[in-house]
C-alpha cells in the first residue's frame, strides 16, 4: 500500500511537470502576440486546463493508456519506473527548452518497463495501439498543420460571401461524417458562428488594421481557451489511465469503470496547477523561433490544435498537445511563404518528438532495474 500511495503521488507530480512543460502549447501564440501577460496567460490556461474535468468525462484516452501493457504485466514496480522515466524525460527536455511529448515519454515508460519485467515478450504489451500512438506523431501535426492552413486561407484570401459558404460547408461536413458527441457538435456549431460573426462586424465598418487585429486579439482568448481544454482532456487521463492501472493490480478496483472520482479530479488539478508556473524556456521556442505568430494566425493554430484534440480524444486516441500545436504554428506560418517557417528548428523538433518513446522506454527498463536492487 504505501508503494501504491508513492506511485499515486509520482504520477501528480508527472502530471505538474506535464502542465508546466506544456505551459507553451497554450499561452505562447498569446503571449508571443501581447495578447495577455506570461501571468495572465498561465492563469487562463490553467483554469481552462481544469474545466476540461467537467467536459471530458468518457476516459476514453485513459483507456487506452492503462491498457497499453497487458494487465498480466501490470505490477508497482512497473508503473513506478515507467512514471520515473517520464518525469526525468521531462525534466530533461524542459531544461534544453525541447518541447517534447509528456504523452508519448509516459506511454513509452510504461511499455518499456512492461516489456522489460516480461522478459522483452512482445505480449506483454498492446503493439496495434503503440503503432497507433507512433502513428500519430506524424498524423497529429500534418492534422493540424492542414486544418490551420484551411483557416488562415479562410479567413485572409476570401470575401464575407466565400468565407461563410466555406465555414457552412466545412461545419455540415465535419458534423455529418466527424464522430463527435453532442458537447463536440455543439461546440464546433459554437466556433462556426463565432467567425462568422467576426466577419461580418469585420465587414459592416470601415477597413481598419488596427480594429481588425483588436478583434483577433479577443479571439485568441477564446481559441487559447479551448486549446487548453483540449490540453487538459488529453493529456490529464494518460496520468489516470496510469493510477488506475495500479489500483486495479493492486485489486482495490476491477477495471476502468470503477476508477473512483479523486482520481480525474486530482489529475485535472495537478496540470492545472503546473501550467500555472510556466515553461518559459518552451514559450521562446513555440512562439518565436518556428514563425512569427499574429494575433489572426494564433486564432487560426489554437483553433485547428483544439479540434485536433477535440476528435482524438473522442477517439480515445492519446495524441501530443505539443505535436498538435506545433503542426498548427507550422501551418500558419507556410501559408504566408515557406521560408516563414524555420525549418531548421523544426526539424530539431521532430527528432526530439521520434527519439522520445524509443528513449523512454529505455530508461524505464534501467529505472525497472535498479527499482529490483532496492528490493522493490
Amino acid at each position: 500500500m504505501t508503494l501504491l500511495v508513492v506511485i499515486i503521488v509520482l504520477s501528480l507530480i508527472f502530471d505538474f511537470s506535464n502542465g508546466f512543460h506544456d505551459a507553451a502549447n497554450s499561452i505562447a501564440t498569446i503571449v508571443s502576440t501581447k495578447v495577455l501577460t506570461p501571468f495572465q496567460a498561465v492563469l487562463w490556461a490553467a483554469f481552462f486546463n481544469f474545466i476540461a474535468y467537467f467536459i471530458f468525462t468518457d476516459h476514453h484516452v485513459a483507456s487506452t493508456v492503462a491498457k497499453v501493457v497487458h494487465p498480466d504485466y501490470i505490477n508497482d514496480r512497473v508503473v513506478l519506473a515507467g512514471i520515473l522515466a517520464a518525469i526525468t524525460w521531462n525534466l530533461l527536455t524542459w531544461w534544453y527548452g525541447i518541447p517534447s511529448s509528456s504523452s508519448h515519454t509516459l506511454i513509452g515508460g510504461f511499455a518499456g518497463a512492461g516489456l522489460t519485467a516480461a522478459g522483452l515478450q512482445l505480449q506483454s504489451v498492446d503493439l496495434a495501439k503503440i503503432g497507433e500512438i507512433a502513428a500519430f506523431i506524424v498524423l497529429a501535426p500534418i492534422v493540424g498543420m492542414v486544418v490551420a492552413m484551411f483557416i488562415t486561407f479562410t479567413t485572409s484570401l476570401y470575401r464575407f460571401w466565400q468565407k461563410a459558404a466555406i465555414i457552412v460547408l466545412a461545419t455540415a461536413v465535419t458534423y455529418v461524417f466527424v464522430p463527435l458527441d453532442d458537447v463536440l457538435k455543439w461546440g464546433l456549431i459554437g466556433f462556426s458562428t463565432l467567425f462568422l460573426v467576426a466577419y461580418a462586424w469585420d465587414r459592416s465598418r470601415p477597413p481598419s488594421a488596427l480594429r481588425t487585429a483588436n478583434l483577433y486579439k479577443r479571439l485568441q482568448l477564446l481559441s487559447s481557451a479551448a486549446f487548453s481544454i483540449g490540453h487538459g482532456g488529453n493529456d490529464a487521463q494518460k496520468t489516470m489511465g496510469l493510477i488506475t492501472a495500479a489500483l486495479v493490480s493492486n485489486h482495490i478496483i476491477g477495471d476502468l469503470s470503477e476508477m473512483p472520482d479523486w482520481v480525474p479530479l486530482a489529475c485535472y488539478a495537478a496540470m492545472g496547477l503546473g501550467t500555472m508556473s510556466g515553461g518559459w524556456r518552451i514559450v521562446k521556442t513555440m512562439g518565436t523561433r518556428i514563425t512569427k505568430v499574429t494575433p489572426l494566425e494564433g486564432v487560426c493554430a489554437e483553433t485547428a490544435g483544439a479540434m485536433t484534440l477535440y476528435v482524438t480524444e473522442h477517439l480515445g486516441i492519446p495524441v501530443s498537445t505539443t505535436h498538435t500545436i506545433t503542426g498548427s504554428i507550422m501551418g500558419v506560418g507556410a501559408t504566408k511563404r515557406l521560408s516563414a517557417v524555420r525549418w531548421g528548428v523544426t526539424i530539431q523538433l521532430v527528432w526530439a518528438w521520434i527519439i522520445t518513446i524509443p528513449v523512454s522506454a529505455l530508461m524505464a527498463a534501467v529505472f525497472w532495474a535498479l527499482l529490483g536492487l532496492v528490493g522493490m
